[in-house]
């Protein structure tokens, strides 16, 4: 028995008013579209994903995350033409097309469509699932995410010579909230559709519509900068907890200051510096460099003590650097590594160009809040602190926890 074709489309194009480049704009170190894929290759339903983009940007974030999930085979970059991918064209049309694109690519038939929209960071795999489910096993011609919504709507009456006025309640009377019909609100994050009726009505709703609730706290589309800080800050919150594993990662990239010290400078009456480093992270350090990865140490500060400390770690270091993205992005062509494949920790807004760039962008404890809200997991330890061994021991095991660390000062 042949299984049926479930298509996830996410429409993705390159323009946008509101938020500039908005996706590719990452949340949770993970670009907006980059998260849509991830949570459609995680639903069990969903047999191949469509991205439809004009930018070349949104395509190769959407082809690295599904290349670094191992899932290249099942994502397809579907080129966008410009007479659909302006300010007014509507996401039917998107999927339409891509969905003519896939066909013609692989030869197979489409029997549910799905729409999922990567301006809702938060749509989980388990809501692609069910829109899906309801529309291939639960007989449904349509289905969309929906989530709990008590408040009172309002709407203002001038427009029609009229005073305000409630469109789900009657303004002069004020039920308890459990007294009142259950209103849900449809999240926008995903849709799904039986394909041949989508080919024929061209429109997301028809037929008999399955509501798939989702939970209210993780509704949030992006539509302007501050709806983007508004998810980088639940992002930790947010999302499902998720360490890296040396399976991730080729490279491991340090900054210094407030990374592998606690930030602090003590300068004595030579004007010679000093800084307090961790000797758990020495221990780390080196047992990330015996696992084979590739290391290096990345800092603004053009400093004796940076060079010294990287030396005794047998660590290669670019100190006194301007700009470090591009100095990172340098290095990983001249290794031969995928920024993908990076781990970068991080701890002040000069990181914040790092981390756009590398695949696994990590804050430690006490860092800036903007890059908290960057990073795509945050230790529990703090810069200076044995944040280095934290790390190390995501990767190769817990056995880097079980000796007590001490101070050094270097």
């Amino acid at each position: 028995m042949t299984t049926p074709t479930v298509l996830a489309v996410i429409p993705a194009r390159g323009g946008s008013k509101g938020v500039p480049a908005k996706n590719v704009a990452q949340v949770g170190g993970v670009p907006l579209v980059a998260r849509a894929v991830l949570a459609c290759l995680g639903a069990p339903e969903v047999t191949d994903v469509a991205v439809s983009t004009d930018d070349d940007a949104v395509a190769a974030a959407a082809r690295s995350r599904a290349e670094a999930s191992g899932e290249a085979d099942r994502v397809h970059v579907v080129r966008r033409p410009a007479e659909i991918a302006g300010d007014t064209a509507t996401s039917e049309a998107a999927v339409l097309h891509a969905m003519d694109a896939f066909e013609a690519m692989t030869g197979r038939t489409v029997d549910v469509v799905l729409l999922v929209q990567c301006t809702s960071p938060f749509v989980s795999p388990g809501d692609v699932d069910g829109v899906a489910r309801a529309v291939r096993t639960e007989g449904a011609d349509t289905a969309v995410t929906v989530a709990p919504f008590h408040g009172f709507v309002w709407r203002d009456g001038k427009a029609v010579e009229e005073s305000a006025y409630g469109v789900n309640h009657d303004k002069s009377v004020r039920p308890r909230r459990q007294d009142r019909p259950q209103d849900l609100l449809e999240t926008g994050a995903a849709y799904a559709m039986d394909a041949a009726g989508f080919r024929t009505h061209r429109h997301r709703f028809f037929g008999d519509t399955a509501l798939v609730r989702t939970d209210a706290a993780r509704v949030l589309e992006i539509d302007d900068p501050h709806d983007l800080a508004r998810a980088r800050t639940l992002a930790p919150l947010l999302d499902p907890p998720a360490l890296p594993t040396r399976a991730d990662v080729d490279a491991v990239v340090l900054d210094f200051d407030g990374t592998q010290t606690d930030d602090r400078v003590m300068i004595d009456s030579d004007g010679r510096e000093t800084v307090a480093v961790h000797r758990g992270d020495g221990l780390g350090i080196a047992a990330l460099r015996r696992s084979g990865l590739d290391l290096l140490i990345l800092s603004t500060e053009q400093n004796p003590v940076v060079a010294a400390r990287a030396k005794k770690l047998k660590v290669p270091v670019l100190h006194g650097i301007d700009r470090k993205d591009l100095a990172l992005k340098q290095w990983c062509d001249e290794h031969g590594i995928s920024p993908d494949r990076v781990l970068y920790v991080g701890n002040d807004v000069n990181d914040l160009p790092c981390f756009a760039l590398a695949g696994w962008p990590v804050a430690v404890a006490g860092a800036h809040d903007s890059v908290r809200a960057a990073a795509r997991a945050v230790t529990a330890t703090p810069g200076g602190h044995g944040a280095i061994r934290e790390i190390a021991a995501w990767l190769l095991g817990p056995e880097l926890t079980l000796t007590t660390p001490t101070l050094t000062t270097s």
